[in-house]
């Protein structure tokens, strides 16, 4: 006995609960975005704390290695950058509006999940159990700054404190309706890099100060440098989430997306030179090989700048955390909707999402020790 072949109602039904997941989907909910959304939403996703961690890596480079290396870095991001603009619509008629949608074009349907997203979640869940701690630590910072005669408070209840902001804006449907939290991080960010070089600056050059390798053995020397390329390819970040903020962007055969979101780029890109040469370049200039792993960290005073500074931090890295957490949020829900057929509901996105925010407890204690890197 045959198997029937589908009638046109049948693919008309499929059709239309196609459409409506599409169009409950954090990603492809919303294609109304502006080419300044994103110019902030690119910002956000780049410019992190890592920032601040720049004349140090300057200090493990020296002046001609590292000027080049932050050139190159500047240059190449945004040359990789307008090549995933440019793949988003390159077969006429479709959109690559997710990474792995791109990655099974390449790959094949299979083998293009299995290469494309493990590394996707390990980056966006890593920057968001980095992020978290980042808000803690900016935090505790904060109130040590402020109140430094107060009772001293464990880190773990700040990255509580943080995380119950993101208990409330992760429940935003998607990344247009978060563009307003992203255009405040975006401003955050170019604050506390210009309070960071031109707090340096302003200090001046301190006394016998020395611009050679800090080590004083040829491994020790060898490590550092690797390490300070490591602490500039992390500050140029934000290609994994490049797609999805492409897919917010509407989009036709005579004005594609690729117009608006290029412009967007360039205009981040700008910002981005903005706060990463000053800040690398001023402070290995005032500081020297003596400079901390975090700029705010050398500067100490005045007391009310270092606070603002770190506060800036937190609102920042709460608009960062948003960005990177959607093209999950988008991947757990398309999984529960599409392979184990949940309804669409408020309800499961409310559980999902919760449930993600509240991970970070699981990994706390091993993060905390490790992310001297990441945070002010």
């Amino acid at each position: 006995m045959g198997t029937q072949a589908p009638t046109a109602t049948d693919i008309d039904e499929k059709l239309k609960r196609q459409k409506a997941i599409d169009d409950w989907l954090p990603i492809s909910s919303s294609r109304n975005a502006k080419w300044w959304y994103s110019a902030f939403h690119n910002v956000t996703a780049m410019v992190g704390a890592g920032v601040l961690s720049l004349p140090y890596a300057m200090a493990q480079l020296g002046w001609g290695p590292g000027v080049t290396v932050l050139v190159l870095s500047w240059f190449i991001t945004l040359y990789t950058l307008w090549q995933m603009v440019e793949m988003h619509e390159m077969v006429p008629g479709k959109r690559f509006d997710r990474y792995h949608e791109l990655g099974q074009y390449a790959f094949g349907e299979k083998l293009g999940l299995y290469i494309v997203v493990p590394q996707q979640l390990i980056v966006e869940v890593g920057v968001n159990i980095v992020y978290m701690v980042t808000g803690g630590k900016s935090l505790q910072k904060f109130h040590d700054t402020v109140c430094s005669d107060c009772k001293k408070i464990k880190l773990t209840y700040f990255i509580m404190i943080f995380a119950s902001v993101h208990f409330v804006l992760s429940h935003l449907p998607n990344l247009n309706s978060i563009s307003g939290v992203s255009l405040a991080a975006a401003v955050m960010s170019l604050s506390y890099s210009t309070i960071a070089w031109a707090a340096s600056a302003h200090k001046g050059v301190i006394e016998n100060v020395d611009y050679g390798y800090k080590a004083t053995t040829t491994p020790g020397t060898v490590f550092g440098f690797f390490n300070a390329l490591g602490d500039v390819a992390f500050a140029y970040a934000g290609h994994n989430v490049v797609l999805e903020i492409q897919a917010t962007i509407p989009s036709t055969p005579e004005k594609p997306s690729k117009g608006p979101m290029w412009r967007g780029v360039i205009v981040a890109y700008i910002v981005v030179a903005l706060c990463y040469f000053p800040v690398a370049l001023i402070g290995y200039w005032m500081f020297g090989n003596s400079v901390d792993d975090n700029i705010l960290m050398t500067l100490e005073k005045p007391n009310w700048l270092i606070a603002m500074a770190n506060m800036f931090v937190v609102i920042h890295v709460i608009g960062s955390y948003q960005i990177y957490a959607m093209p999950v949020f988008d991947m757990i829900e398309t999984v529960m909707v599409k392979k184990l057929n949940f309804k669409p509901t408020t309800m499961l996105r409310f559980i999902v999402r919760n449930v993600y925010v509240g991970k970070y407890k699981h990994f706390k204690k091993k993060i905390v020790s490790r992310s001297r890197h990441f945070s002010p």
